[in-house]
């Protein structure tokens, strides 16, 4: 379902509209892309591939507080999923990187995820004759004939990416019309989001459920880890310190835990946050500037089980990708 009303770009609305997608991606590239996301011959042991860390089965996160990189090194943050990634502005936690391509670089060749270099990267699938056909097929105004160029590499990881599109959920089929979509328990969980004492939708807005923003929250680390500063790294930003991104609510009952740090398992265990006090968590010594949303609603059980009701109507994994059974690599897909 698609959400393309001209004149409702406001927040709040049922219907409001989507912002531009990334498309314009040929078929040969999104399938190529498919391949080169399952193949473990991307990482520089032939170990990981980008599925390690999004995997369909689990809303194209990890199911990990925190994901694993290479040679079982545990990262600062959890996996985001890749679901509705085609609207996005920005990618990681902290907005660092604004394009698809510009975002991939950083685990493919980073020293503690995939480990790889673009030297090694190219001269791997270059020597791999049933990727160069396929790169021949998917780009077939290739300046370098018998080369495959890094950028087409990143464009067609992109392409499979920007195709995993999630909009035909219980929710979106209420909010298009058929109200008996969502049961009663649900309607309630969703009255409660909208509402101007949780405040919830005025970050996580319909239809992404993000306003694509950052924002300061006060989450705790997990262990007594030292805060994260976030966003006020790449941006340079004291004001940004502890703020990551308005991540999306699709698919949420699939990508626990949640929270940067992956320190809630449960949904239940998010949304008590939220109710639990302003910069309750916050350590002592550290002054952050707790987004004006962020107060005391005063939540009751009731209610916030009612949200999670809602929260669950947001699943929708109909274009889920299959997983291909051979790879051009000759290698096994790795999850």
């Amino acid at each position: 379902m698609q959400y393309n009303s001209p004149n409702n770009k406001g927040v709040g609305g049922l219907k409001t509209a989507l912002p531009e997608i990334r498309d314009g991606f040929s078929p040969q590239q999104i399938d190529l892309g498919r391949y080169l996301f399952f193949d473990p011959v991307l990482s520089g042991n032939g170990t990981m591939s980008c599925a390690s860390c999004h995997d369909p089965q689990k809303g194209f996160s990890d199911g990990m507080p925190t994901s694993i990189g290479h040679d079982n090194q545990k990262l600062q943050r959890s996996a985001p999923t890749l679901w509705n990634v085609a609207y996005l502005k920005s990618f990681f936690w902290d907005g660092r990187a604004i394009s698809l391509e510009a975002q991939m670089k950083g685990p493919l060749f980073s020293e503690v995820e995939m480990n790889n270099t673009p030297e090694n990267l190219l001269n791997t699938l270059n020597s791999i004759a049933a990727y160069q056909e396929l790169f021949k097929e998917a780009f077939p105004k290739k300046k370098k004939e018998n080369l495959i160029m890094l950028d087409e590499i990143y464009t067609a990881i992109a392409a499979f990416e920007s195709s995993l599109i999630s909009l035909n959920s219980k929710y979106d089929r209420y909010a298009h019309g058929f109200h008996k979509a969502l049961n009663q328990d649900e309607i309630e969980g969703l009255n409660i989001f909208r509402s101007f004492v949780a405040r919830c939708a005025e970050c996580h807005t319909p239809p992404l459920f993000t306003n694509q923003q950052f924002a300061v929250i006060g989450t705790p680390e997990p262990d007594g880890a030292p805060l994260d500063p976030g966003a006020q790294i790449p941006f340079n930003d004291k004001t940004l310190r502890g703020a990551f991104k308005v991540p999306s609510l699709r698919n949420i009952e699939k990508t626990g835990p949640y929270m940067h740090s992956g320190n809630y398992k449960t949904l239940r265990e998010t949304v008590q946050f939220y109710t639990d006090g302003r910069g309750h968590a916050v350590p002592q010594n550290e002054y952050l500037l707790i987004h004006w949303h962020i107060w005391e609603p005063h939540l009751t059980n009731y209610e916030l089980d009612r949200l999670v009701d809602f929260l669950k109507t947001l699943t929708d994994e109909t274009f889920i990708p299959s997983v291909p059974e051979i790879l051009p690599s000759g290698l096994k897909p790795v999850i």
